[in-house]
């Protein structure tokens, strides 16, 4: 990728609680594309320790028009060509701290032709990645209902599981830095909010899928994996249904999801299932 240089602009601060009312405005105009934000935002509020990271605003006219979150992820919202520039030379100052940049695909792939040449080579670009969506009940594919909310109980059983399926997801363990205990305490708050899907037969777990994030207008589906003794046999199917049902039912009215472009059984499964392709991501992995 052709790497960009900076040319001035006007700055992005760091937002606080008195920008809460703008920041709300502004994720609300797209609930599919700035699920993962709005969901930390509604839980956490703007103050960076709570949040996780920073959230960056970028002002046009004195009205807040742009953010980026900067935490373990970069990730921009309703970002323009100016407001880029100005988070791109924001994060090459204060140096990568991010494990990925993800969101949607144009500004990702600007963002990281702007910082590209100061951040070294990433592990992985993945340029292409649907974000699709649902809005009922699946109307071809019956929920099959062995998938159900992990118990508390079954945390050891799910483990594995979820290790497996970071590992394949992500091309490394998300037990290497600290010995799994911060993956294994947030997939333990997964299932205590009743967000862990699973079908475990004999203490093994045959499919699993996390709800991840969650506002009052849409939820994203993380995690989705088969077993792969059982993959071939369209599980992913009924299990992608059921967790649907759950989602409607628990969470929000609209359920979503984005998949890497080159996974082709998954994305034919989603469709079959009933979700439809709304827009496109991209991650720059580190």
């Amino acid at each position: 990728m052709m790497t960009r240089l900076l040319s001035p602009s006007a700055a992005a601060r760091v937002l606080g609680q008195a920008d809460l009312g703008e920041v709300l405005d502004l994720l609300g105009r797209d609930p599919v594309d700035n699920v993962f934000i709005a969901s930390r935002v509604a839980a956490s509020g703007l103050d960076p320790w709570q949040l996780g990271g920073e959230l960056w605003g970028f002002h046009v006219g004195g009205r807040l028009s742009s953010m980026c979150f900067s935490g373990a992820n970069l990730v921009p919202v309703n970002a323009t060509p100016e407001s880029v520039r100005a988070f791109a030379d924001r994060a090459r100052k204060q140096g990568r701290r991010c494990s990925s940049i993800v969101g949607p695909r144009e500004p990702v792939l600007d963002l990281w032709g702007y910082l590209g040449a100061h951040w070294g080579s990433p592990r992985e670009i993945r340029a292409s990645q649907p974000v699709m969506s649902i809005r009922e009940s699946s109307p071809t594919v019956a929920p099959d209902f062995r998938i159900r909310p992990v118990r508390p109980a079954e945390l050891d059983a799910l483990m594995p599981a979820c290790i497996a399926m970071f590992t394949e997801e992500v091309g490394v363990s998300p037990v290497a830095a600290d010995g799994g205990h911060g993956y294994r305490q947030r997939v333990a708050e997964l299932i205590a909010a009743g967000r862990a899907f699973a079908w475990i037969e004999n203490g093994e777990v045959v499919f699993k899928a996390e709800i991840g994030a969650v506002t009052a207008e849409a939820c994203q589906i993380q995690g989705v994996w088969v077993n792969p003794r059982y993959r071939g046999r369209r599980v992913s199917e009924g299990g992608m249904s059921a967790v649907v049902e759950y989602a409607l039912r628990d969470f929000s009215p609209l359920v979503t999801l984005y998949v890497n472009d080159f996974n082709a059984p998954a994305r034919a499964a989603y469709h079959r299932v009933g979700f439809r392709e709304v827009s496109e991501f991209a991650s720059i992995l580190f």
